[in-house]
C-alpha cells in the first residue's frame, strides 16, 4: 500500500517547504507530473499559498466552493499540481500558476483572468494512429489529436484551458523564448542563440549560458506569453 506520508527531510528539493516544522508531509497521488514538478494540493494551500492551516480547511474549501486546476474541479487533497498549471478560486477571482525559479522551487505566479484561461504545454512525443490521426503528447500528461504533422517535439502548444483547442504553435527555433525548468540553470528565461543537436546556447540577462534541449520550455517568441518573476 502506498504511503500517504513522507519525511519532510526527505521531500523534492523543488518542494518550497519548512523542512523542521514537523517530521512528515502529505505525499501526492500519482499524476501526471514527476514529483519533483509536482506537489500535493494540501501542501500547495498551506506552505506556497499559505491559505490555510489545517488539511481539515481545505477539505472544507474544496467541498464548498470551487477549486479548479486547469479548469477542472478537485476534490481530493493529496491530488497533484504541477509546473505550468493554472489553480484558479472562481469565488474570489484568484488565479495562480505553477512555475520554477532559480534556486530550483516551485512558486505560485499571480495571473490575471484572461490568462487563466491558456496554458503553454511542451510536445514531448508524436504518435500516428492512422490517416489524419496523430496524437499529440505533452509534459503534463494530457494528449491530444490532431489532423495535421505540424509539431515537432520540443515546441510548445498554448491551448485553451479546459477545451484543449490549440491557440498557438511556438517553435523552439533560433530566438524564441525559452523557461529552463530542469538542469544546472533550472529557472532562468532567455532567448535561443543557436541549437545543435541536443544542446542549446541562450542569452538571458545579458548573461550566455549552454544546456540540454530536454530542459527547454518554450514560453514565448519574441516575449513570454505568460506572466514570470520578474
Amino acid at each position: 500500500m502506498t504511503k500517504a506520508h513522507l519525511k519532510r527531510m526527505a521531500a523534492p528539493k523543488t518542494w518550497n517547504v519548512n523542512r523542521k516544522k514537523t517530521k512528515f508531509i502529505t505525499k501526492s497521488k500519482p499524476g501526471a507530473h514527476t514529483i519533483q514538478l509536482g506537489i500535493p494540493l494540501t501542501v500547495f494551500f498551506k506552505e506556497i499559498l499559505k491559505k490555510v492551516k489545517t488539511t481539515k480547511e481545505l477539505k472544507f474549501i474544496l467541498h464548498t466552493q470551487e477549486i479548479l486546476v486547469d479548469g477542472k474541479k478537485r476534490h481530493d487533497t493529496s491530488s497533484m499540481i504541477g509546473f505550468m498549471d493554472v489553480m484558479s478560486i472562481p469565488k474570489t477571482k484568484e488565479n495562480y500558476r505553477v512555475l520554477i525559479n532559480t534556486k530550483n522551487k516551485l512558486y505560485a505566479q499571480e495571473i490575471n483572468e484572461k490568462e487563466s484561461k491558456i496554458k503553454p504545454c511542451k510536445l514531448i512525443r508524436k504518435t500516428v494512429l492512422g490517416k489524419d490521426k496523430i496524437q499529440l503528447s505533452f509534459t503534463d500528461g494530457r494528449t491530444i489529436l490532431v489532423k495535421k504533422n505540424d509539431y515537432k517535439t520540443g515546441d510548445t502548444l498554448i491551448l485553451e484551458i479546459p477545451s484543449q483547442k490549440i491557440i498557438e504553435h511556438i517553435k523552439l527555433d533560433k530566438g524564441c523564448t525559452i523557461m529552463l525548468y530542469n538542469g544546472k540553470h533550472v529557472g532562468i528565461v532567455g532567448k535561443v542563440d543557436d541549437i545543435q543537436g541536443n544542446t542549446i546556447n541562450l542569452t538571458a540577462n545579458k548573461k550566455k549560458y549552454e544546456t540540454h534541449k530536454k530542459y527547454a520550455f518554450v514560453i514565448g517568441q519574441d516575449k513570454p506569453t505568460i506572466k514570470i518573476a520578474e
